[in-house]
């Protein structure tokens, strides 16, 4: 069943107050105590120690669907760079990531700028691992064409459970996919999903972090 509440979740009303000071790193632990965004009954986080250290596991079994996230300015100027991990026990089968019936992945990260008192304005880059979708690729949320779905992975695994590390540069980012140079973003979410796929999934996400442009190369 469609929840239609996940357009709250492609360009997620973030709710805690501004705190005016950037947070540019984020652990597993600090992860888990962020807000919580429910679509469907919540998806299991909780804290695993692996060999390459604390991890935050996100367990799908039965149509769960919720968000973790955390309302929080961030300069592009300064630190424009997404850095973070994170894995997958495998991809969905016979999903159209397009279609409102297929909106679930097993990982995805994402970024919001808060329109404030024009929500109409609130602009979203979801960076996902694509069951479906060509690695590369990006498309409109099927609930809303504010928030731009990006295929950072896709496929199977090669390695079920093994941190990938990713980068992205989200400044580019919002100006290739929305048209917009962005000085801040107000908030980062992460969210494993299963309410449409009924499939289980397990993912996992590393460390959190923002970095400026010239200690990473551009992820284009």
């Amino acid at each position: 069943m469609i929840n239609q509440t996940k357009l709250g979740l492609a360009c997620v009303a973030l709710l805690l107050p501004m705190s005016g000071h950037a947070a540019p790193h984020y652990t597993p632990s600090e992860m888990l105590e962020w807000q919580v965004k429910r679509f469907a009954e919540p998806t299991q986080y909780q804290l695993e120690r692996s060999p390459a250290g604390l991890r935050l596991q996100a367990e799908c079994r039965n149509g769960e669907a919720s968000a973790l996230y955390i309302e929080q300015p961030i300069d592009l100027r300064e630190t424009p760079i997404l850095s973070w991990s994170w894995a997958v026990s495998g991809v969905y089968s016979g999903l159209d990531e397009t279609s409102k019936t297929g909106d679930d992945y097993p990982v995805r990260v994402y970024v919001v700028k808060d329109g404030g008192l024009f929500p109409w304005r609130t602009l979203a880059v979801n960076y996902v691992w694509s069951s479906s979708q060509p690695a590369g690729s990006h498309w409109p949320n099927a609930f809303t064409g504010n928030a731009q779905m990006l295929a950072v992975r896709s496929g199977a695994p090669d390695q079920p459970g093994e941190l990938i590390r990713e980068q992205r540069n989200v400044r580019e980012d919002f100006k290739q996919l929305h048209g917009e140079d962005l000085q801040q973003i107000d908030g980062v979410a992460l969210m494993t999903d299963c309410d449409n796929a009924g499939q289980p999934i397990t993912g996992w996400y590393g460390a959190i972090e923002w970095l400026p442009a010239t200690s990473a190369p551009s992820s284009h």
